[in-house]
C-alpha cells in the first residue's frame, strides 16, 4: 500500500484485513479495534472502534441464571456488536488515500485463493472442536504450510469493499447476527456506528508526551505506570536494564498504576482525573527501592494482533485489533465465516457497577495501543503489543527502554520483560492473592534474584511465545530515519520498508 501511494492508514487497514484472513485465532471481523493517527504536531486523533452490547443485554437475567461473572465462551451475551469494520472505515474515511476496495484486495485474494497455515493456527485449531457454525475453520486440521481458503470471510471483505459499513452490517452479516443473537442483537444495534473518533489520552514523560486511548480502554495504565516510575526514580540516573533495579521499579509502577482499575475502568471513565499528577506522585511515594508496596497488579497473554506503519509524509499510526481471547466467545455468525469475540467479559455483573452488562454499553477493554511524540509535537514513536491484561506492562516497559534508556528499536523489542501473573489466563488479572513476577528465560541473570530479595514471587519461563506478548514499534529517530522492530516471539511477524 505504501508502495502503492498509499498513507500509514491505508497500510494499517490492509495489514489489518489480512490477518483477519489469516490469524483468526487472534482477531477476526467480528472483533474490535482501536487506531491512533499522528499526522500533525500535538495530539494523535484516536478511533474507538469497541463495539456495544446489544438491546438485549440482560443483566439481571445472567444473575438469575446463577453467572456472578460474564460468560468465557459459548455465549453470544459475551460478544457486544462487532467493530472492526466500522473502525476500518472511520478510518479510511478521514486518513485514506487509495480507494477501499485497492486496500482490502490482498485480503480479499487470501480468503479466495488460499493462505499457507502457519504454525501458530495450526496449534490452536483444535480449540474450535464442536463449535458450530464456521465450517471454513472447524472441519479443518491442515499441517503448518497447507492452503486454507477463507469463502465466506472473501464475500464479508468483498461486501465492505464495496459497500462500505452499510453492506457488512446491514448485509449477509448483520442478517445472520441478527438470527444467531437470538435476541440479543436487533437492527438499529447494528445501524449504530461503533466507530468514535475520541480524545487523546496523554503524560508528560522521561521528555516526551505519551498518548494512549481513553477508558473505555485501559491504556491510561501504561501512562500512569510511566509517570509514577519517572516520579519514584527520584531524578537521579535512571537504572539499567540489566540491574533487578529496572524490572523492579517497573513492576511496582504497574501495580501501584492499576491497584484500582476494576472499580475505576468503564466506558465513563475520566481519563484525565485517572492522570491527574497529584495522584499519581502520592502512588509513587509508596514506592520502596527495597520492597514491595503493597499494591495489587497485572498479569498474561489474549487473543490479539498489534501493527503499525509510518509513510513518507511521516503520518503514523498505532493500530490494535482482536477477537479478545484467543477464537472470542466460540460463537459462529452461520455462513459467513466470522466468530464473535468475547470482549464482552469485561462486563461486570455487579448491580450498579459503572461498568454493568447493559444495553448500549462498551465494556471496560485491555486494548492499549500508544504514539510517544517529542516535546515539539512531532512523531517519535508508534508501538504497542497483544497481551491481554498485560499489554500496559509490555507497554511501559518499551517506553522505558526507548524514551528513558535510550535503547533503538530492535533493542528494545528484544529486550527481556516481565509480565505479573494472577491467574489461569491473560483475563485474571484481578483476582486478588500474591502477584508472581514471570520474567523471561533471557533476562539478565541479576533480575530473579534482585527481585526476590526484594520480597517479589518469581517465576522463571522458558520458551513462551505467547506470554509475553507480541510488541511492534517504528520510531522516527532524531535524524529522520525510520526504525522498526517486529517481535521475534510472535513466531510470524515483519518489519519491512516500502521502497
Amino acid at each position: 500500500m505504501l508502495g502503492a501511494g498509499g498513507s500509514a492508514a491505508d497500510a494499517a487497514i490492509a495489514a489489518s484485513a489480512v490477518l483477519t484472513v489469516t490469524t483468526p485465532h487472534m482477531c477476526g471481523l467480528g472483533g474490535d479495534l482501536f487506531a491512533m493517527v499522528h499526522h500533525r504536531p500535538g495530539p494523535p486523533d484516536v478511533l474507538n472502534a469497541s463495539g456495544r452490547a446489544g438491546s438485549g443485554a440482560d443483566a439481571e437475567r445472567l444473575r438469575a441464571e446463577g453467572h456472578i461473572v460474564m460468560p468465557f465462551r459459548g455465549d453470544v451475551r459475551s460478544a457486544p456488536v462487532p467493530g472492526c469494520v466500522d473502525g476500518w472505515c472511520a478510518l479510511h474515511e478521514r486518513h485514506g488515500r487509495l480507494p477501499l476496495a485497492d486496500v482490502l484486495a490482498p485480503a480479499r485474494r487470501l480468503a479466495v485463493d488460499g493462505f499457507p497455515a502457519a504454525p501458530l493456527l495450526v496449534a490452536a485449531l483444535p480449540r474450535l472442536a464442536g463449535v458450530e457454525g464456521c465450517d471454513e475453520l472447524t472441519t479443518i486440521r491442515p499441517p503448518v504450510g497447507s492452503r486454507v481458503l477463507r469463502p465466506g470471510v472473501a464475500r464479508m471483505l468483498a461486501a465492505v469493499a464495496e459497500g462500505g459499513r452499510a453492506a457488512f452490517y446491514g448485509g449477509e452479516f448483520g442478517r445472520a447476527l441478527v438470527a444467531a443473537g437470538a435476541g440479543e442483537y436487533t437492527e438499529a444495534d447494528l445501524a449504530r456506528p461503533n466507530a468514535d473518533w475520541v480524545a487523546a489520552l496523554g503524560v508528560a514523560v522521561w521528555g516526551h508526551d505519551l498518548w494512549t486511548v481513553p477508558p473505555n480502554s485501559q491504556g491510561y495504565l501504561s501512562l500512569a505506570g510511566a509517570r509514577i516510575a519517572e516520579l519514584a526514580s527520584g531524578g537521579g540516573p535512571w537504572p539499567d536494564a540489566a540491574d533487578a533495579a529496572w524490572p523492579h521499579l517497573l513492576v511496582e509502577a504497574a501495580r501501584l498504576a492499576g491497584e484500582h482499575r476494576p472499580a475505576e475502568l468503564h466506558e465513563g471513565a475520566d481519563g484525565v482525573a485517572l492522570l491527574d499528577d497529584g495522584r499519581l506522585r502520592r502512588a509513587a511515594e509508596r514506592f520502596d527501592p527495597q520492597g514491595l508496596s503493597g499494591a495489587a497488579a497485572p498479569a498474561a497473554p489474549g487473543g490479539t494482533i498489534y501493527l503499525c506503519a509510518v509513510d513518507a509524509a511521516g503520518m503514523g499510526v498505532s493500530l490494535i485489533q482482536s477477537n479478545a481471547d484467543g477464537f472470542g466467545s466460540h460463537v459462529a455468525v452461520p455462513g459467513t465465516g466470522v466468530l464473535l469475540h468475547n470482549r464482552g467479559m469485561g462486563f461486570s455483573l455487579e448491580p450498579g457497577h459503572p461498568a454493568e452488562y447493559g444495553p448500549g454499553r462498551r465494556p471496560p477493554h485491555t486494548l492499549a495501543p500508544a504514539v510517544a511524540t517529542r516535546s515539539d509535537g512531532s512523531l517519535r514513536a508508534v508501538l504497542g503489543s497483544m497481551g491481554g491484561d498485560s499489554q500496559p506492562q509490555i507497554v511501559l516497559q518499551l517506553a522505558a527502554r526507548l524514551l528513558a534508556g535510550g535503547e533503538p528499536a530492535g533493542e528494545a523489542i528484544e529486550g527481556a520483560r516481565f509480565v505479573l501473573k494472577a491467574g489461569d489466563d491473560g483475563f485474571s488479572t484481578w483476582k486478588g492473592g500474591r502477584q508472581t513476577v514471570r520474567i523471561e528465560g533471557h533476562a539478565p541473570p541479576g533480575w530473579a534474584e534482585g527481585l526476590r530479595t526484594r520480597g517479589h514471587a518469581v517465576e522463571e519461563a522458558g520458551v513462551d511465545p505467547a506470554g509475553f506478548g507480541h510488541a511492534h514499534l517504528i520510531e522516527v529517530r532524531d535524524d529522520g530515519i525510520r526504525a522498526g522492530a517486529a517481535d521475534p516471539r510472535a513466531l510470524s511477524s515483519a518489519a519491512v520498508a516500502a521502497p
